[in-house]
């Protein structure tokens, strides 16, 4: 497929799961993180490939809620460079027009990494080129359940909007998730060949795109994007429905 068909049908929102750093640097005898490092530097240049590709809205699987099971070490590691890259190149991403926001429960940060998360989420509140989200300390099912809470703490504080409640459905629950002005992925991205969702975006996948390349994150370049992106164009999405010659 040609570089122009795939132009045609860019996706708005594309999601990633990093995976396969540790794998990565395994394979070449080095340190597990000296692929948490390279696999940094592939999270940025992917980022300015989606600006240049003019797709809205990217999310980056940083780290999951289930992360934390890792080695001590390892898991400080991942938060030094998270803290690194947002220092170091936040204020490029928003004269790029970049907005930086986040998703996951931030509170079992520490406060150093919190407060450098708001100062970046507020100075890039005007961005609108590329809304760059980065899933930190996140799980899939932990978000819905904390849908569910807000919507019974609403029922027991609110109990004049239990009407509300009664009317609602699974668009206005959606209200009730992280960023609910940001639209579902249309396509999952998981590297290293991998084929599960890991608590990943559970409710906003329902109807995205899934794609499993078998390629480490750190080896995740430009030819492996533009695959990704030919593969999608190559996609019939019917939501369910039937495509126009009655398949499906």
């Amino acid at each position: 497929m040609s570089s122009n068909n795939i132009l045609k049908k860019i996706p708005s929102h594309i999601a990633f799961i990093m995976d396969g750093n540790g794998r990565w640097a395994s394979s070449k005898a080095l340190d597990r993180t000296e692929g948490h490092a390279k696999g940094a530097e592939v999270a940025e240049s992917t980022v300015r490939l989606c600006n240049d590709f003019g797709i809205k809205y990217v999310t980056l699987f940083a780290f999951s809620t289930e992360n934390w099971k890792r080695p001590s070490d390892e898991v400080k590691f991942l938060f030094k460079t998270l803290v690194y890259y947002l220092e170091s190149r936040s204020e490029e991403m928003i004269s790029r027009g970049v907005r930086i926001r986040f998703i996951g429960d931030l509170s079992h940060l520490n406060d150093e990494t919190i407060s450098l998360a708001s100062k970046i989420e507020k100075k890039s509140l005007h961005c609108d080129k590329l809304h760059m989200i980065l899933a930190v300390n996140y799980g899939g099912r932990q978000e819905i359940w904390n849908a569910a809470l807000k919507l019974a703490d609403l029922a027991v504080k609110e109990p004049e909007k239990y009407t509300l409640l009664k009317e609602m459905d699974e668009n206005k629950f959606g209200d009730f998730l992280s960023l609910p002005d940001v639209p579902d992925p249309d396509l999952i991205v998981r590297t290293s060949g991998e084929e599960r969702m890991s608590n990943f975006m559970l409710w906003q996948m329902a109807y995205s795109e899934l794609y499993f390349p078998k390629v480490f994150w750190p080896d995740f370049d430009k030819k492996e994007f533009e695959k990704a992106l030919e593969v999608y164009a190559g996609r019939k999405r019917r939501f369910g429905g039937v495509d126009l010659n009655g398949q499906g």
